[in-house]
């Protein structure tokens, strides 16, 4: 065979290997130019001409070309979720990508990444579940009852999801019944303490917060990150999945309220007042970020940063909104102060700012609005349930909008168009 036999060949290798590395980039749960980016590094790294690809949430069309001859390759991502430490370990391995690399070296490491599994076990990536959603309750004004049924509640609800994923069952059924299944572990806690004569009538914020770990954050955030990089299919496709997500769990809390005759209401008072209130915004904004970067599967230095971000973000975004300051104008404002954390942070832990952005910034995302307004529809309360969305809209928008201005702050190649 002689040598130009031979390019074809070759080319059909390296476009499959830099295809793999798209795949396992866009099942770890980054944004789509993060993918087309790292497939690019590969693609010369071994020796390709140019790279172009097309990414959506759950496919992937790119063409490598070496000389005269050129491949174009489909390939489909069913896959979707977040995976913080693989994630970290494939950019890592893009980011020192040089040329001369030979496709059998890059199928090797590709290998050892995917070899890596789940940092936590079942039981620990169920209760960090548990804990993220504890604290998110209390962020939404409840008490110790409320804050000890939803741990319980949420750590059931995402043990199921976890199995019935790894069964691979459909994700929307699996999102309904682990919300079902929470909800109904946040009624039976608060059922057994009343029976001790220890729960409140008062507890109703926690029968939405324990399904908060549902909220799809990471597909929220890279949805907005690539729209605002003008990836309009791969951001619109992620944002209608993250919408869907979000009807399941809402479809969900609406039939198991329904059938238990209770009305999700929000908290109205601080279980803790006084000079200690502040402290105990800290605190509980550390936790749900330290255990949503958990149950991304962040390293534990990963995660404790993250949950350090989103401490100091969140924070001052309570304080902004007790202070009186309009709710989206606290978010984009604390949405900014991520991303500059973020920057300064993560060179020096040697991390991708993605790991650290998503967790600070989902525990601003207003999971509680979003499923109030989706009962208040199913209750035919549409007024309530309009006026709900669009303020739930208009946060999402600011924090989008504060991620991107950070973004532009720090990072030249979103300042200016490629």
């Amino acid at each position: 065979m002689n040598e130009e036999s031979l390019e074809p060949v070759s080319l059909i290798k390296q476009s499959g290997v830099v295809l793999r590395m798209g795949q396992m980039m866009l099942a770890s749960g980054t944004a789509s130019y993060r993918v087309k980016m790292a497939m690019r590094r590969l693609a010369y790294a071994l020796g390709l001409d140019r790279h172009e690809a097309l990414v959506t949430l759950t496919e992937i069309t790119a063409t490598s070309h070496r000389g005269q001859i050129f491949r174009t390759e489909v390939a489909e991502q069913h896959v979707i979720g977040a995976n913080a430490d693989r994630l970290m370990r494939l950019e890592r391995y893009a980011d020192g990508l040089r040329p001369g690399l030979s496709v059998e070296q890059a199928h090797r490491r590709l290998d050892e990444i995917a070899a890596s599994g789940p940092l936590y076990g079942a039981l620990a990536n169920a209760l960090f579940a548990g804990m993220a959603c504890a604290a998110f309750a209390f962020l939404n004004r409840g008490g110790v009852i409320e804050c000890t049924a939803v741990f319980v509640g949420a750590s059931l609800g995402q043990g199921l999801r976890r199995a019935m994923h790894h069964k691979k069952f459909n994700q929307f059924g699996t999102t309904m019944l682990a919300a079902a299944l929470a909800s109904l572990g946040y009624l039976a806690t608060v059922v057994g303490l009343g029976a001790l004569d220890v729960a409140t009538s008062g507890n109703r914020v926690g029968f939405v917060s324990a399904v908060l770990f549902l909220v799809p954050g990471f597909v929220l955030v890279t949805a907005v990150l690539d729209i605002v990089k003008m990836d309009l299919s791969a951001g619109i496709s992620r944002m209608v999945y993250g919408v869907m997500i979000l009807a399941s769990t809402g479809i969900s809390v609406w039939l198991v309220s329904l059938a238990a005759g209770l009305e999700p209401t929000p908290g109205t008072d601080w279980a803790i007042s006084g000079a200690a209130v502040v402290p105990a915004w800290a605190a509980a904004s550390w936790v749900a970020g330290l255990g949503f970067a958990l149950l991304f599967n962040s390293p534990t230095r990963i995660a404790l940063a993250a949950a350090t971000v989103g401490m100091i973000a969140n924070t001052g975004r309570i304080a902004l909104v007790e202070a009186g300051v309009v709710a989206q104008a606290a978010a984009g404002t604390a949405a900014v102060v991520v991303v500059l954390l973020s920057a300064l942070i993560g060179p020096r832990v040697h991390v991708p700012r993605i790991t650290l952005n998503v967790p600070a910034v989902v525990i601003m995302i207003p999971g509680f609005a979003i499923y109030r307004s989706m009962v208040d529809v199913n209750n035919g309360d549409y007024t309530a349930a309009v006026g709900t969305a669009l303020q739930t809209t208009f946060v999402v928008m600011a924090i989008g909008v504060g991620l991107s201005l950070g973004r532009m702050l720090t990072d030249s190649r979103w300042t200016y168009d490629p």
